[in-house]
């Protein structure tokens, strides 16, 4: 693909929560993009951060506007398909924040317009680069605990009182399980690949709850299970990872920390961005504990590889089909959760194929 000159041109689409935590920091922190507009009705807010940028009420505007090479969506989940789709028709180059689309069908129809329409379309699965999931990666496939047999994750919050916001209300998309289980599922299938069946409850705990606020996922694979739990109402007390193998266990506590590097104002790459000072505790088969030295995350490596991606240097660091997969497990998780049966994931072998080991991408490779 022919390397336009100076930047590639970013117009971000929604700048709630995500948008401004996540997305904003990271596209200026990358020496290869330049933020060029933003889509929200909140114009003092944006400007706040980013003052020279053009800021549209209406996001339709910035797909259409001839200075935006690459457009950013991360606004709410019913709308990342529709946005995306008539992005790449306008010859845009899309990232789509998590979860890629309300469900695989709609999925896979964004990724046949990107191929279509020969341009770059990755998915924000930015938790691949988070300390705690790159030292537990680098464990288990060093062979520190033997075959994994028991793969334990979870992503938990405490927030007893319902907001009143889209991603807790009753509309599509909304509810714990789209927004925390696409990360849990990437991860795994990072590590494990596609599973064999997926069995779920889902659960609305909180008074006033309007979508499912707890969820506990099992991902069954032959020789081995893996547990995927979120929750709403956790305080504390549990593991961020719980891994038990053949030859021993491993346990990381404290989840990655730039998020909250993030919400205190760091930015990316600044002087302590992604250290994780908690060590992981590895035990052996007879019990005997060491610590080992967690990894540093680095989430700016995402757009860093977009961008390479799009210049032709690099593999895509999120590959269509891979994000269509994680949907397939998501979806999955939804149907055994409503009728009570394990439910095998609805993917072709294109799909299960690009999570084969030896052509997964490779984390920090």
């Amino acid at each position: 693909m022919q390397k336009r000159a100076g930047p590639l041109r970013v117009a971000l689409i929604g700048y709630g929560y995500v948008g401004q935590t996540f997305h904003g920091p990271l596209i200026a922190a990358e020496k290869g993009l330049v933020l060029q507009r933003v889509a929200s009705r909140k114009e003092d807010v944006v400007q706040t951060h980013f003052p020279h940028v053009m800021v549209d009420a209406d996001p339709w505007l910035c797909l259409a506007a001839d200075d935006v090479d690459v457009v950013v969506i991360a606004s709410p989940n019913d709308t990342h398909a529709p946005l995306a789709l008539a992005a790449l028709k306008a010859g845009k180059h899309v990232v789509v924040d998590k979860p890629f689309t309300l469900n695989v069908e709609t999925a896979r129809e964004v990724v046949a317009q990107a191929q279509h329409s020969e341009r770059v379309l990755s998915v924000f699965h930015n938790r691949r680069w988070d300390s705690d999931f790159l030292s537990i990666k680098g464990l288990v496939e060093a062979g520190a605990i033997g075959e994994v047999v028991h793969f334990e994750s979870h992503f938990d919050r405490f927030r007893p009182h319902v907001r009143d916001r889209w991603r807790e209300g009753a509309g599509p998309g909304s509810g714990v399980w789209f927004d925390l289980g696409p990360h849990l599922i990437d991860q795994a299938l990072m590590l494990f690949g596609m599973p064999e069946r997926v069995s779920a409850s889902l659960g609305t705990l909180r008074p006033r709850a309007l979508a499912a606020d707890w969820a506990h996922v099992v991902l069954e694979y032959a020789r081995r299970r893996v547990v995927l739990q979120a929750s709403m109402l956790v305080a504390g007390g549990s593991s961020r990872f719980t891994v038990h193998g053949m030859r021993g266990s491993v346990v990381k506590q404290r989840a990655d920390q730039q998020e909250a590097q993030l919400l205190a104002g760091m930015s990316p790459g600044a002087d302590g961005w992604g250290h994780d000072d908690e060590a992981l505790s590895l035990y052996d088969g007879e019990g005997h504990m060491t610590q080992h030295v967690a990894q540093a995350g680095d989430q700016r490596k995402f757009y860093e590889g977009f961008v390479a991606a799009v210049h032709g240097d690099a593999p895509n660091p999120v590959p269509p089909l891979q994000a269509v997969g994680v949907m397939a497990v998501l979806e999955a998780a939804l149907v055994a959760a409503r009728t009570g049966h394990s439910i095998a994931p609805d993917v072709t072998p294109d799909e299960r194929g690009a999570w084969v080991s030896g052509e997964r991408y490779r984390v920090g490779g």
